[in-house]
């Protein structure tokens, strides 16, 4: 679907008072706010406990599985200047794509030395902004012993050993991720076990996000703009499921945008679900107004950053004026924003 020329990226930003830009998480995943804007654009403020009583049994929560891996080493070349790296995908068990941060850009043949010696690796080549790497073991072995959680760059302290526990959802299961599905991470096990036993189904999608989610959109009109890449899978099980709740007039909520960019990129493949297909690749879907939502009615989501492409996605579901107005309501009633900060519920006024 083609993006509607007419839409500018200055139509999509707001004033962020920077003392609202969460920098820790809640003391507990389930202690969080949450504004409801329903699906007749009203505005409720609520907590995040409260969620359950907003579900109804038959309804169907979609989770994206993917666990965040310890991407970033820091070190140096081995003719000395300083790098970071931060792996973006692990193409092979020794290879890796990786934005590297160096005085110069590494050429072909240059060798990295990490993690005070631990880990080496050579820049084989480029594709785009991404440095292709091969590492001296198992990568993701590698980064789990000496790698560190790659927090978003709007949090201004070095990885510790909370933050390893906290930006991981509880049901992380799928190594693959460069930042965390930050909707998921209000979710913990009772909360879980309360939802399955008003009957609130569950299903999971993995979608690996990327650093790109944090890249800003560098062009004024969107049509312009170019979606980062990345990898994708839905399993013919989540496919039937949402065949299912559809059938009993349930609603598919997605929790997290990475839930919808899968979904909404396996949409066109839920025909195929009782062939025991399975849908898997990289997406660029670009989703802003205008956009025509085939499996998602609903929508458990953080606040995004001003000018972001996930602003678009949720202004798309719920639409531009009751999202600008929701934000401007959260600033004003002094929410916390982006990955350590409150959830909305946002109900599509397209779903009853």
């Amino acid at each position: 679907m083609s993006v509607n020329p007419d839409l500018e990226l200055s139509q999509f930003d707001y004033e962020l008072p920077p003392e609202l830009i969460a920098q820790t998480p809640a003391a507990e995943r389930s202690g969080s706010r949450l504004l409801h804007l329903d699906r007749l654009s009203a505005l409720h403020d609520r907590q995040f406990i409260e969620l359950p009583a907003l579900l109804r049994a038959g309804d169907l929560l979609v989770f994206n599985d993917t666990r965040v891996i310890k991407a970033r080493l820091a070190g140096r070349k081995e003719s000395g200047g300083r790098v970071e790296v931060l792996v973006e995908r692990i193409v092979s068990a020794r290879a890796a794509l990786a934005h590297v941060r160096a005085s110069k850009s590494p050429r072909p043949d240059t060798r990295l030395i990490l993690a005070d010696g631990a880990v080496h690796a050579t820049v084989t080549g480029r594709e785009g902004e991404l440095f292709a790497l091969e590492f001296n073991d198992d990568v993701l072995t590698l980064l789990a012993q000496h790698g560190s959680t790659p927090l978003p760059p709007y949090i201004t302290h070095a990885a510790d050993q909370e933050d390893d526990a906290r930006y991981q959802t509880v049901y992380a299961r799928e190594p693959g991720a460069v930042a965390a599905p930050t909707a998921g991470l209000h979710f913990d096990d009772a909360m879980l076990a309360t939802l399955a036993a008003q009957g609130v189904e569950s299903a999971f999608v993995t979608l690996h996000v990327g650093a790109g989610t944090f890249q800003p959109v560098r062009v004024e009109r969107l049509s312009e703009h170019v979606m980062h890449a990345e990898r994708f899978h839905v399993q013919p099980d989540t496919l039937e499921q949402i065949r299912r709740t559809r059938e009993r007039g349930g609603r598919v909520i997605a929790v997290g945008t990475t839930s919808v960019r899968a979904l909404e990129s396996a949409a066109a493949s839920l025909r195929d679900a009782a062939a025991g297909t399975h849908v898997e690749g990289d997406t660029r879907l670009f989703i802003t107004p205008g956009y025509r939502f085939e499996l998602v009615d609903a929508l458990i989501t953080n606040f995004h950053l001003p000018q972001s492409t996930l602003l678009m996605l949720v202004s798309a579901l719920a639409g531009m004026e009751p999202i600008r107005r929701a934000y401007a309501h959260a600033v004003q009633s002094r929410y916390r924003f982006f990955s350590y900060g409150d959830a909305m519920f946002i109900e599509s006024p397209n779903h009853s």
